[in-house]
C-alpha cells in the first residue's frame, strides 16, 4: 500500500494551512477573540445560504430572499419543486460550504493568484447581497426585515475582500485565502456536528434545520441526512487534501521560497 506523504513543494503551503487552522481554533474557543472571528462567521453564512440559492436555480426553482442575521444565522426562501429539488437545495448549504472551502484549497495549490480569488469572492458576496438579499426580497413585503443587516454585512465583506486583494502583499493575500478556506471547512463540520446532535434522540425536536426539512420531504429521519452530509463533507475534504499534498509538476524547484507567489 502506497504511503501518503506531503510533496516537497506542498510543504510551505501546508504549513500556512496549519497556521491558519491553529489561529481559527484559537479564535473559535477563546471568548475574548469572538469579535475578531465574527466577520468570518458571517462570510461562511453567506456561502452556506448562497449554496441553497444556487442549488435552487440549478434545479429550475426560484429564490425569493436570502437573509443573514446578526447572530450569524441565515435563511433562504426558495420555491420547493419536487423531492429531488428539495434534496439538492437542502444539501447545498453545508455541502456547498465544504465544497467552496475545498475549492479555495485547490486554487491555492494550483497557485492561482490569491488576489484573483479574493476579488472573485468579493464579487460573489456582493452579488448574493444585491440580487438575493436586496432586490428579490423587495417583491415580498414580509421579507423586508432581513434586508438592512444583510445589505450592511454583504457590503462590508465585499469591500474588505476587495481591499485585501488590492492593497495586501501576495503573502498576506495567500494566507487570507487559506484562512477563508479553513473557515468554510471547519464551520461546516462543526455545524453538521450540531445538526447531527439535534437530530439524535438527545437533541431538540423543535429546532428547524436543513436535516429536518429533508426529513419532512422524504420521511427519512433527519439524523440520516445529517450523517450523510458529514460523510459527503469529509469526502470532499479528503479529495481536496489529496490534491493539496500531491506534487504539482516535475518542473518544481525545491529551493524556491514560499515568497514565490504569483501576483496580479
Amino acid at each position: 500500500m502506497r504511503r501518503l506523504s506531503i510533496s516537497q513543494d506542498a510543504r510551505p503551503q501546508a504549513m500556512t494551512l496549519l497556521i491558519a487552522t491553529a489561529i481559527s481554533l484559537l479564535l473559535w474557543y477563546i471568548p475574548i477573540t469572538a469579535i475578531l472571528y465574527y466577520p468570518f462567521r458571517i462570510f461562511v453564512t453567506f456561502i452556506h445560504e448562497g449554496g441553497h440559492a444556487f442549488a435552487a436555480l440549478l434545479t429550475g426553482n426560484s429564490v425569493e430572499s436570502l437573509t443573514v442575521s446578526m447572530n450569524t444565522e441565515g435563511l433562504t426562501y426558495t420555491t420547493k419543486g419536487g423531492m429531488l429539488s428539495q434534496l439538492v437545495i437542502s444539501s447545498a448549504g453545508y455541502v456547498g460550504a465544504m465544497a467552496f472551502g475545498a475549492l479555495l484549497l485547490v486554487l491555492i495549490r494550483k497557485r492561482v493568484a490569491a488576489r484573483i480569488v479574493l476579488l472573485a469572492s468579493s464579487v460573489l458576496i456582493l452579488g448574493l447581497t444585491l440580487v438575493f438579499g436586496l432586490f428579490k426580497p423587495l417583491f415580498y413585503f414580509d421579507r423586508w426585515s432581513g434586508i438592512p443587516f444583510t445589505l450592511l454585512a454583504g457590503a462590508v465583506l465585499s469591500v474588505g475582500l476587495f481591499a485585501i486583494a488590492r492593497f495586501a502583499s501576495a503573502r498576506v493575500a495567500t494566507f487570507f485565502v487559506s484562512f477563508l478556506a479553513v473557515q468554510c471547512v471547519l464551520n461546516a463540520l462543526f455545524d453538521l456536528k450540531t445538526v447531527f446532535f439535534l437530530s439524535s434522540p438527545f437533541g431538540s425536536a423543535n429546532v428547524s434545520t436543513d436535516a429536518v426539512n429533508m426529513a419532512n420531504a422524504t420521511g427519512l429521519p433527519s439524523i440520516v441526512w445529517a450523517a450523510l452530509w458529514i460523510v459527503l463533507g469529509l469526502g470532499i475534504l479528503w479529495f481536496a487534501m489529496r490534491l493539496y499534498v500531491a506534487g504539482r509538476d516535475r518542473s518544481f524547484q525545491p529551493d524556491l521560497p514560499f515568497e514565490d507567489v504569483p501576483t496580479v
